[in-house]
Parts: C-alpha cells; structure tokens; sequence
C-alpha cells in the first residue's frame, strides 16, 4: 500500500465518524428527542432579576427574614475606582449552603447575582460587579435546613459603572 493511502485513512475515518455522528444529531433534534433550548435555557427568577428596589429583589428571590452571620466571608476592595469592574469573592461557612445571593443596593437592579450548589459543593464564587455608585453589597445564603443568612459590606465607587 502506497504511503500517501496510508495517511489518507485516518483521516478519512475522522471525517467519515464527524459525519454520522452530526446525522445522528440531526436526525434527533427534528425528531424533538433532543432539545438544546431544554439545556440552555435554565429556570431563573425573572421578578427578582428585574425587581428596581432592594425590598422587592430580597423578597421576589424568597429570602427574607434572613439572620446576620459572622459564616459568610465578603472579600471585596474598599474603594473602586471604577464601578464597571468591581471583584468580589465570597465564601460561605454556612454547613449545607445551597444558595448564595449578591444584592447591591443602590443598583438600578440590585439583584446581582443568584448562585446555586450541589449539595456538598463549596459553597465559593469570585465574579466581577458592576456598581452604579457606592453602595453596600448585600449577601444573603440560604442553607439546606430553609434557613437563610445575610452580610454586607459597603464600597466607595469612584466611578459608576452602570451607565450612570
């Protein structure tokens, strides 16, 4: 057998296997046995997303009548210089910490960010927020037990970040 049949082979096994699986793809997807929209479409709370005061957020997201807790650790900076690009990390030490909730206060939409865990994961998120003015950030966790725990910190924004 030539050299140059040799190295045609592979890749026209490659080619071949690309082809039948992208078929059998296709052929699920028309048949609605496979729907991407089903994936990447996850349920998220549209009122407390789109909620304008930090009373509706808090209570659209279901997590009112939270108690302060010395078990959540808020690393952010004290001063921004720019509200585009604020860093913030947040640990739980909360035992069975499922959800962990960023608000910021003085936001247009103070609702943040909403984060769920497996359960046994660590409950620790780093994420990048965008500030319209310096406002307290507001972190609320909701335990496995229903219970749900809040801290806060304030930051001094230079510069807004939210188009203002």
């Amino acid at each position: 057998m030539p050299a140059t049949t040799r190295k045609i082979d592979p890749l026209r096994r490659i080619i071949l296997k690309s082809a039948s699986a992208s078929g059998a793809i296709g052929v699920l997807l028309a048949s609605g046995l496979l729907r991407p929209t089903g994936v990447l479409a996850a349920d998220w709370n549209r009122p407390a997303f789109t909620a304008t005061s930090l009373p509706d957020a808090i209570k659209a997201s279901g997590l009112t009548g939270s108690a302060e807790s010395s078990g959540i650790v808020i690393k952010t900076v004290d001063i921004a210089e720019n509200g585009a690009q604020v860093p913030l990390e947040v640990v739980s030490n909360i035992a069975g910490s499922q959800t962990i909730a960023v608000f910021v206060d003085k936001n247009p939409l103070p609702l943040a960010a909403s984060l769920s865990f497996a359960k046994g994961a660590l409950a620790r998120v780093r994420l990048q927020l965008k500030m319209a003015e310096s406002s307290r950030i507001r972190i609320v966790v909701r335990a496995a037990d229903g219970k749900t725990y809040h801290a806060s910190r304030e930051v001094k924004v230079t510069l807004g970040g939210c188009g203002g």
